[in-house]
């Protein structure tokens, strides 16, 4: 396939309520809980959550910590190296690597808004909207939907600190778009003049600027909109990860296992879980 439109994902935070209360962008984590304490003593709700939505936990505060943390390449290739041997043992497993990311990750909770987990993806980019809450864990396409409620909110995007290290900011990419001709098509000319066409620059670049996204050729102009122009050097240094939970073959029911983390449930059982579905899924293949 051909990437045709790279989206890149970080922490939505609304600037005035940042300038409001004296904040700066926080780059380690403790400034991140320092700037968490600070809202909530200013009766502000630090992080805006939508839990009963398992995409937007998933792809949210589980790939921003866990992804922050790991090598979430070389952490997927080892375990499909291993295989049906994945376990407690394994060099590698989801109940070994995970369990320190994950337990950072329900550090987050208490800041959240308290009704997250009766709050739906639109009631988020509502309260956003509003100004109800100073950050939010989604990516640009929720931006566009923010846009949508003509409040006069001014919004920015900063990668989650998740290590006391600032070299180590990295935020979440993955190809939205990407344009392919299947092996059976039984119009292949035509086909590739089409994507010939939606590769030029004068249709790729005004469509990803549209979709507050990232073209994909080397001479793709930097993004100009202040709401995701904070991400473009980590994206030109490639200080950037791939979704972890877009590693899990679907056949695993892995958003229900995190939300339910999320929720509530004990993190241990709920991983080795996971690493028993894996080795399972790799002995029958």
């Amino acid at each position: 396939m051909i990437p045709f439109s790279v989206a890149a994902a970080s922490v939505i935070y609304n600037k005035r309520i940042f300038a409001d209360n004296d904040l700066e962008v926080p780059t380690t984590w403790d400034e991140l809980l320092a700037v968490c304490e600070t809202l909530e003593g200013a009766d502000v709700t630090p992080i805006y959550g939508t839990f009963p939505e398992i995409w937007t936990v998933t792809q949210g505060i589980f790939d921003y910590v866990v992804g922050g943390r790991i090598d979430v390449r070389d952490f997927f290739d080892q375990l499909n190296a291993i295989g049906e041997d994945v376990g407690p043992d394994s060099e590698v497993s989801f109940q070994r690597t995970l369990a320190e990311p994950v337990q950072q990750m329900l550090e987050l909770l208490p800041y959240f808004n308290e009704d997250a987990s009766a709050r739906s993806y639109g009631d988020g980019n509502t309260a956003m909207a509003n100004g109800e809450a100073a950050m939010y864990l989604q990516g640009p396409w929720a931006l566009v939907e923010i846009e949508k409620a003509g409040t006069d909110i001014e919004l920015g995007s900063f990668p989650l600190p998740v290590t006391d290290d600032p070299a180590d900011l990295r935020i979440r990419v993955n190809i939205d778009l990407s344009l392919w001709i299947p092996e059976q098509a039984d119009q292949k000319e035509g086909a590739r003049e089409l994507l010939q066409h939606l590769m030029l620059p004068e249709i790729q670049f005004p469509y990803n600027e549209m979709a507050l996204a990232f073209s994909t050729t080397d001479d793709a102009p930097e993004v100009t909109d202040p709401r995701i122009s904070e991400m473009q050097p980590y994206y030109d240094e490639g200080r950037f990860y791939m979704g972890p939970s877009q590693f899990v073959p679907p056949t695993i029911p892995f958003g229900n296992y995190v939300q339910s983390i999320v929720l509530g449930a004990d993190p241990e059982p709920v991983l080795a879980q996971l690493d028993s579905d894996f080795a399972r899924l790799a002995y029958r293949a």
